[in-house]
């Protein structure tokens, strides 16, 4: 657990990483309670946490920068971008102007952005931290999240509750203003060499362009089993997984459990506690020899939980299912995140966490698809339904690529695919 606070890097990272999932757990929170209580509409919570995913489009594009310019870049500019939406929010929550289309506008601009603030935190870890430390790393930066769901959850729903979302606000802008200040902090790694150029000679050729360096990442990632089932499975959850136990919520709260917007932050914290502790057992046991084992178990246990939850209709049983939950996704998630970083190398590891990132576009076509099926079929038989398409096809994924799965060659086939 300290041996990733050795490197000063991480030292700016952790707390600059936590600042920034704080503030965006609040502002979630306050914003889709927000968007389900003035139009009363599913659907509508639905998109709005649909359009903060527009920018997986684009994720891939950004690894291709972070290789350019470097993590520290990224993340000042994509963090300074928050602060900024959040100043206007604010703003627009003062002077009594907000309303559920601008907050609409407001979440697809953050949603170009904000999926990729994951591929620039990760990247930065396997720059900067030894891989025997890896998976430490990776369960604190983990933690950092799961930290925000479960804080950020009270104290949005708790600070909206009682100030208002103007004055709520004006905590969301600090912490994100904070989280810049720290990011300065960080290494500033080395971008990615230019293959164009040999020792200090001038270039004989063009560097490949944006979109050539995007292909050979989306080949590397085809050609090499360990990543690619990996790929899959991350698909798979975003679009049956995380729209039941993530943006479903609000409507859950309200429609299932007839609460209030605090019944909400307790739910959401119940989930993400679980994923906090999680986070913290890698943390302490260290790396297992075979994450992706680890990662494939326990997203099929997640999807038996959830098949639970949809059915359960008392709140105090509700939560501490929830709270098993989160922890057995967050086994899954860092399993996963270290599975891949120990596939990339160096040269593909931002190309490959932003391909990576891509596969978070399930979460908002599994929330729209879920919304419609919500108000046709009723809650307990869609996401009955979503929980068992999601175990079956986990399965099947498991199978086809099993010798990559059960039985891993990490050095071989790192060697092989660079």
């Amino acid at each position: 657990m300290i041996a990733a606070f050795r490197v000063r890097s991480f030292r700016f990272q952790f707390p600059a990483d936590l600042l920034t999932s704080w503030a965006a757990e609040m502002e979630n929170l306050i914003l889709a309670w927000y968007v389900l209580v003035n139009t009363g509409s599913v659907l509508m919570l639905t998109l709005f946490g649909s359009l903060q995913f527009l920018g997986t489009l684009a994720a891939p594009f950004f690894g291709v920068l972070n290789d350019r310019f470097g993590s520290r870049t990224m993340l000042f500019v994509l963090r300074g971008t928050y602060a900024v939406l959040a100043v206007t929010v604010m703003t627009l929550a003062l002077t009594d102007l907000l309303a559920p289309p601008l907050v609409l506008m407001v979440a697809a601009v953050n949603g170009l952005v904000r999926p990729n603030d994951l591929v620039m935190r990760n990247s930065l870890i396997g720059e900067t931290i030894p891989p025997e430390h890896l998976m430490s790393a990776l369960g604190l930066s983990r933690s950092t999240m799961d930290s925000a769901r479960v804080a950020g959850a009270l104290a949005g729903a708790g600070l909206s509750a009682a100030l208002g979302i103007g004055l709520a606000y004006v905590f969301v802008t600090v912490f994100y203003l904070a989280s810049i200040a720290l990011t300065l902090g960080v290494a500033r790694a080395r971008p990615v060499p230019d293959p164009s150029r040999t020792g200090g000679a001038p270039a004989r050729v063009a560097r490949p362009s944006g979109w050539r360096e995007v292909v050979d990442g989306l080949a590397y990632v085809w050609r090499t089993p360990r990543v690619l089932a990996a790929m899959y499975l991350a698909f798979l959850v975003n679009l049956t997984a995380y729209p039941v136990s993530g943006g479903l919520m609000p409507y859950v709260a309200k429609s299932i459990y007839l609460t209030d917007a605090t019944g909400l932050g307790w739910l959401v914290a119940s989930f993400s506690f679980g994923a906090l502790l999680g986070s913290i057992a890698l943390v302490v046991m260290g790396s297992p020899r075979n994450p992706e084992r680890v990662m494939v178990l326990n997203i099929a246990l997640w999807y038996a939980l959830l098949f639970v939850f949809a059915h359960v209709r008392t709140f105090a049983v509700a939560m501490p299912l929830l709270m098993v939950t989160g922890l057995v996704q967050s086994l899954a998630m860092i399993a996963m995140a270290a599975s891949l970083l120990q596939a990339a190398g160096d040269r593909f590891r931002a190309r490959v966490m932003g391909v990576r990132t891509l596969a978070v576009y399930g979460l908002p076509l599994g929330l729209m698809a879920a919304g419609a099926l919500v108000e046709r079929l009723g809650y307990p038989v869609a996401i009955s339904l979503y929980c068992t398409l999601g175990l079956l096809f986990t399965v099947l994924i498991g199978v086809r690529w099993r010798a990559s799965v059960w039985e891993p060659a990490p050095a071989r086939e790192a060697g092989s695919a660079t």
